[in-house]
C-alpha cells in the first residue's frame, strides 16, 4: 500500500486512512470470504443483543442522563487510541462510515452526538461499567448482560483472527 504503515500508536486519522484504503482494495475479497460473512452475521447479532439488554437493564438510560444532565461520559477523548486499523476495517465492512473529525473536542474520536458511532468496539467500550452503574443496576441484570457481551467479543476476536489469517 502506498500509505504509511499504521501502529497501534499512530494518530487516529492514520488509522482510519489505513482502514478505509484497505478497505477500497480488498473488502470485496472480505465480503467474498464465507468465514468472514458468517462472523460479521453473528456480530450483528450479538451487538444487538447486548445493546438490548443495556436498554432492558437500564443502564442506556443511566449513561444517557449522565452523559446529558450530568456532564460526564466514560468516552473521553483518548480512548480512540486504544482502536487498532482492523477494528476500524470490521466496522467498515459493517458499513459504519467512520468519522473525520472529533465531534466533541473532550469525548472519544468515536463519540457523535447520539453516542458511540461504532458498530464494532474495543473490548473496554463494550464491557466498562461506573461503580454508578454497579451500585443502581441488580447484579443478575449485569450478570445477563455480560453474557451477551462475552459473544459479542469473542466474535469479534474471530473476526479480527480470520483478517489476520486472510492478510497473511
Amino acid at each position: 500500500m502506498n500509505i504509511k504503515r499504521v501502529t497501534l500508536k499512530s494518530p487516529i486519522e492514520e488509522k482510519i486512512a489505513w482502514a478505509e484504503e484497505y478497505y477500497r482494495r480488498f473488502g470485496v475479497q472480505f465480503h467474498k470470504d464465507r468465514s468472514i460473512v458468517d462472523l460479521l452475521n453473528k456480530l450483528k447479532k450479538a451487538i444487538h443483543a447486548s445493546h438490548s439488554e443495556m436498554t432492558v437493564a437500564g443502564i442506556a438510560r443511566i449513561c444517557r442522563e449522565c452523559e446529558q444532565d450530568e456532564g460526564g461520559s466514560c468516552c473521553g477523548a483518548g480512548l480512540e487510541n486504544r482502536y487498532d486499523w482492523e477494528i476500524l476495517l470490521i466496522n467498515l465492512l459493517l458499513d459504519v462510515n467512520l468519522p473525520q473529525k472529533r465531534h466533541d473536542p473532550e469525548g472519544c474520536y468515536f463519540l457523535g452526538k447520539t453516542g458511540c458511532l461504532l458498530q464494532a468496539r474495543h473490548v473496554i467500550c463494550i464491557n466498562y461499567v461506573c461503580k454508578k452503574i454497579n451500585d443502581l443496576i441488580d447484579p443478575r441484570k449485569l450478570n445477563t448482560l455480560r453474557e451477551k457481551e462475552g459473544e459479542e467479543v469473542n466474535t469479534l476476536f474471530l473476526l479480527h483472527e480470520r483478517i489476520k489469517k486472510m492478510r497473511s
